[in-house]
């Protein structure tokens, strides 16, 4: 086809669909680059245009510390900075009186130990690769870190300034600050998620369930684990009908409410199922709920028990981690790992009951499961609504009366 022909063809009006194409392997792998290609484009894009904001947050807070601006021009002068900054840039949020105060108490916050702060973000922030996303292209045409302020912390720029004022509002401690956001960095979590992992206390709970891993997994392995498990995990969202529920009403309580449960869990936990068959020289054998952690690469075999923890609790889950790693465990896959989770234990019993164990596994205690009879009925609802409106009405009775 010549070249008038073809312009002629492009510029007909038509649908456009697929024809004429030999969709092989190559094809198929090479769309696959391009949208990996244009997803990590996007995603630094994303970064640097939050980096540069969130610099210029960080100088903004700067400037009120060390010009002492309150001193030199007057206690309104954040105000007085935010509606010029207003009229000059009102299509911005990014300028209230609120916002310029978050700044200031930002930098401050990081800033009052500066040698701390350096040596804390070496050791606490992830290093994956987070500095790549900003670098950008110098005029020679080779990468260059752009780090145009030395105290700010390069990794603050792959979080979003929303996140960074409720760590700053919660944290007592720069470490703890720092922990919230490697946190947001490598689970990638909203900023809803994060108030409920800082409301969890995750931070000063992380690590202290009780567990084995250290004997049976790798250092860096065990370390994980044991951030990924939890010290107490909070079923609120799960009802059940009396106080004297029992394991199985307990896990139908949390297998109807699979999404919050895997919230709860944290991010990684992938639900394999429910009551997991397994034959065993010929006897049925039924895991509780079974899971893969995608970080771990590995399974996590899931018990629980409705009331407290009891040494032959864990020789059972021995048992049903060993025959995982038998049956389902890949060669690629990591230690399966077990846990248990109880109403209430004693950490002392629980180390003892680890003695002869021989996989890894960590115990854990749930609470604030709601009781079903505890809860009002819609027609004890509709008797106190209408209770609260008499009292309401008599109450504005009264104060017409002495108003007049």
């Amino acid at each position: 086809m010549d070249k008038k022909n073809k312009e002629i063809e492009i510029n007909e009006p038509r649908m456009v669909k697929s024809h004429d194409v030999k969709l092989d392997a190559e094809y198929v792998e090479w769309t696959a680059e391009l949208k990996h290609r244009y997803r990590s484009a996007q995603i630094k894009a994303a970064v640097k245009v939050n980096g540069e904001k969130l610099l210029f947050n960080w100088q903004m807070g700067r400037d009120l510390v060390q010009k002492k601006a309150e001193e030199r021009w007057g206690a309104g002068v954040v105000e007085q900075v935010s509606l010029d900054m207003q009229k000059e840039f009102p299509e911005s949020k990014n300028f209230s009186v609120r916002n310029l105060w978050y700044m200031k108490q930002w930098y401050l916050f990081y800033t009052e130990n500066m040698k701390k702060l350096k040596q804390l973000v070496s050791e606490l922030l992830p290093s994956e690769g987070y500095e790549r996303k900003l670098e950008h292209e110098s005029e020679d045409g080779t990468l260059k870190l752009k780090q145009p302020v030395s105290e700010f912390p390069l990794a603050f720029a792959c979080v979003p300034w929303g996140h960074h004022v409720r760590i700053v509002q919660h944290s007592k401690t720069i470490e703890e600050a720092l922990f919230y956001i490697g946190y947001t960095i490598k689970e990638g979590i909203s900023r809803d998620t994060l108030e409920r992992v800082m409301k969890d206390d995750v931070y000063n709970k992380r690590g202290k369930a009780p567990n084995n891993f250290p004997k049976h997994l790798t250092p860096q392995l065990a370390g994980l684990a044991r951030q990924v498990i939890k010290e107490n995990y909070d079923f609120g969202f799960a009802t059940v009908s009396h106080e004297t529920y029992d394991e199985s009403e307990l896990e139908d309580a949390l297998h109807e409410n699979i999404t919050a449960l895997l919230l709860e869990l944290g991010n990684g936990f992938a639900f394999l199922g429910r009551q997991r068959e397994m034959l065993v020289g010929g006897r049925t054998r039924k895991i509780d709920m079974l899971f893969y952690h995608i970080r771990l690469r590995c399974y996590i075999v899931c018990e629980l028990k409705a009331k407290a923890f009891e040494p032959e609790f864990a020789g059972k889950l021995n048992y049903y981690v060993n025959a995982v790693d038998e049956v389902l465990k890949l060669p690629d896959d990591n230690p399966t790992i077990g846990l248990l989770i109880c109403s209430n234990m004693n950490k002392a019993d629980v180390q003892w009951s680890f003695k002869e164990i021989t996989t890894p596994m960590g115990v854990a205690t749930y609470n604030n499961i709601r009781i079903k009879d505890m809860l009002p009925t819609q027609e004890q609802l509709k008797e106190r609504l209408e209770l609260l409106q008499k009292e309401i009405r008599a109450t504005k009775r009264l104060m017409k009366k002495s108003s007049e």
